[in-house]
């Protein structure tokens, strides 16, 4: 039997930032887990993650190009830049959990396999399900071993206030992947971002 503790906030959102990151890189230390995954939008995220973790495999994962409007790329230079000198890798690609049947959902209102599975994982918060989601990206392009306790940073919206122990797994055996311990999670979940 394993005890372990978990935070949980109040709220969601990038308030949370400090403490969720605080709180990993004790829990890595501690346990010996070397591989860190974080989701950041403008890299504001990613850059505290990379100045934190710089003794570990650090794995930015951003929205894809033109996730809010066409060509548009969120993650500001200044950003990529810094994350990029403080030794972390910066992984842009199709969000496992949506790609083109996020298209069919907005033109034929209809929802396929995958968005229901990211509505599913939403029920645990949208933290939950971005974990989840870039873990499976960041083994898809090699940057994180497939199999190995690995931790997910994520968040609603801005900044993180999710942080799982994920066993990893590609998107191929998706059903391989388990969430082994909760470390951070808000109590309450948001409405759903429009996205």
């Amino acid at each position: 039997m394993m005890e372990g503790k978990t935070m949980y906030f109040e709220r969601s959102g990038k308030e949370n930032t400090e403490t969720v990151l605080k709180l990993v890189k004790k829990y890595a230390e501690i346990k010996g887990t070397k591989d860190i995954v974080v989701a950041s939008t403008t890299g504001e995220t990613g850059v505290k993650a990379a100045r934190i973790f710089k003794d570990f495999n650090v794995v930015v994962v951003t929205h894809h190009v033109g996730f809010r409007q066409p060509s548009m790329h969120e993650l500001l230079e200044e950003n990529r830049k810094e994350i990029l000198e403080n030794g972390a890798k910066i992984f842009t690609a199709t969000h496992a959990l949506s790609g083109v049947e996020r298209a069919i959902r907005k033109k034929f209102e209809t929802i396929m396999p995958l968005e229901l599975v990211a509505h599913t994982l939403r029920l645990f918060g949208e933290g939950t399900k971005v974990c989840i989601e870039i873990a499976i990206m960041a083994v898809d392009a090699g940057l994180i071993p497939d199999g190995r306790e690995v931790i997910a940073i994520g968040g609603t919206g801005r900044g993180a206030d999710t942080a799982l122990v994920i066993k990893s797994a590609s998107a191929s055996r998706f059903f391989d992947l388990e969430v082994r311990e909760v470390i951070a999670k808000p109590r309450t979940k948001e409405k759903e971002l429009n996205c």
